[in-house]
């Protein structure tokens, strides 16, 4: 069956493998057909509600199988999934669901009052959603078994925008990206193609399915191949090696924390680990001396990537295939050009270091209400990543720096404008600067170098308090430095 726009990847593993389990979480097994089911109840009860094409559906929801539910139910209907980060503060979110023009939010009951605090000022978001209770004004529990179990969808295009999700914005306030059928469509196809997967894989969700890496690779393709999605509860490493052994977990695409972790824990030697064929890694960069010792200790092919949100998210990837160069983020993906320029966007020879740009169906279609934005990194069209690199003889591409200004903490991007302004926000806080801070697990970490007011008195937890109101914790510094001056 060919695939014309997302809702058709579920559809089509429902009807080619209905018996395949698409998704285990704790005691859960899901069939693919009970999915597209599910999917297909809760589709009718968001139509109940007004739900119809164009319209946005904020979730903000952790890796649970209501996730996968929630984010077909919105596409099968011709919506807008606006996948959000589930630390967002009430602050946050005032501004995400408000930009967005969010008509329903659905969460969990632990997260509800985060809506309900600001719910006075989003007269649009008119729908609250919980995965359980009476909180909301309506239950997915009960949405999910009620029926009817089919749905007609509206028609699709390629073209048509099917996700949105925010990116840190270099002006401080967050930009929604705008990734259409096709640019998703395309990236599900990656598992398949690069990792040589098959509809019996079982892939760890670790990374958030509301971050686009985590979506496309843990969700999107498993999908495409009518492969199963493991998730776990709580993040932590006696339970990614649990699962593996028992799941018998074939792939696991996480940030380079997780890995580390891996090889530096104590008990690893204790569990079977056996069915791990290949881990994928992204986000930042794996510290290159410890990518031999992971595939030896663990005896699997360690593989890296490299991608933004704008490029939904995957540009590059090592290959089974070819000897993996130290350092390199790979080789593009299918269909996907890069090149490196100058300032003035001229191409640059081999092995030049200069900004990386990419072209190709994976970019974005551009930022939510935000053209402006969005010609700034799209030009000519390709879309400028603000990452230094080089490419050389044979393709390979090497990072070397961020032209943009930007922190990367275990694979979320922060900017620092964005923490600058809310630590400005304090009364003792006469000047900040924000500042990336070396970490071997994290990559790096968010500090900041603070000036304060006169007379003014302030400790560093005083600081990190404030900053906890009002930012996601990746976002909050995990050091306050207080300075006289900043050079």
């Amino acid at each position: 069956m060919k695939k014309e726009n997302l809702a058709s990847i579920l559809t089509s593993a429902s009807t080619v493998f209905p018996h395949n389990t698409a998704i285990i979480h704790k005691d859960r097994e899901i069939p693919y057909q009970e999915l597209n089911r599910q999917v297909n109840s809760f589709a009718y009860s968001l139509r109940d509600l007004g739900i119809g094409q164009g319209d946005k559906v904020a979730i903000m929801l952790p890796n649970i199988p209501e996730f996968v539910i929630a984010y077909f139910a919105a596409i099968k209907l011709g919506a807008v999934a606006v996948t959000l980060n589930t630390a967002s503060t009430s602050y946050e979110l005032g501004y995400l669901l408000d930009d967005c023009d969010a008509k329903a939010f659905i969460t969990i009951p632990s997260s509800v009052k985060r809506f309900t605090d600001i719910r006075q000022d989003l007269p649009l978001c008119r729908h609250l959603i919980a995965t359980e209770g009476n909180e909301g004004d309506l239950s997915m529990k009960k949405a999910i078994i009620d029926g009817p179990f089919d749905v007609q969808s509206p028609e699709i295009t390629g073209d048509d925008p099917a996700v949105i999700v925010y990116t840190a914005g270099l002006t401080g306030k967050p930009l929604g990206a705008v990734l259409t059928h096709h640019n998703l469509l395309t990236q599900s196809l990656l598992v398949k193609e690069v990792c040589a997967g098959t509809d019996k894989d079982r892939g760890l969700c670790l990374i958030p399915l509301f971050h686009t890496f985590g979506a496309t690779v843990n969700m999107l393709c498993a999908l495409n191949m009518g492969a199963a999605m493991v998730m776990i509860d709580k993040f932590n490493l006696e339970s990614v090696f649990k699962t593996i052994e028992k799941s018998h977990i074939t792939y696991i695409a996480a940030v380079p924390r997780v890995y580390l972790g891996m090889l530096l824990y104590d008990g690893a030697g204790k569990f079977d680990v056996g069915s791990l064929r290949v881990c994928i890694t992204g986000g930042s960069a794996m510290p290159v001396d410890y990518i031999h010792l992971f595939e030896e200790k663990f005896n699997t092919k360690l593989m890296e990537g490299y991608g933004l949100t704008e490029a939904s998210p995957v540009c590059s990837f090592s290959r089974l295939e070819r000897t993996h160069k130290p350092g390199s983020i790979g080789i593009p993906v299918t269909d996907i050009e890069a090149m490196i320029v100058d300032d003035e966007d001229r191409e640059l020879e081999t092995g030049m270091v200069g900004e990386l740009v990419i072209r190709g169906p994976n970019v974005m279609k551009g930022y939510y209400k935000a053209d402006e934005k969005t010609a700034q990194v799209i030009r000519n069209g390709w879309l400028h990543t603000g990452d230094l690199a080089m490419i050389d003889e044979e393709g390979d591409i090497f990072l070397r720096g961020r032209k943009k200004r930007m922190i990367i903490t275990s694979g979320f991007n922060v900017y620092p404008k964005e923490v600058e302004g809310i630590v400005h926000m304090h009364e003792a806080v006469k000047e900040c600067l924000v500042v990336a801070k070396e970490d071997l697990l994290r990559g790096e970490v968010v500090k900041a170098l603070v000036i304060l007011n006169k007379n003014a008195e302030a400790d560093e937890k005083e600081i990190m308090r404030h900053c906890r109101q009002y930012l996601s914790s990746y976002k909050v510094p995990r050091e306050v430095e207080f300075v006289t001056e900043l050079s």
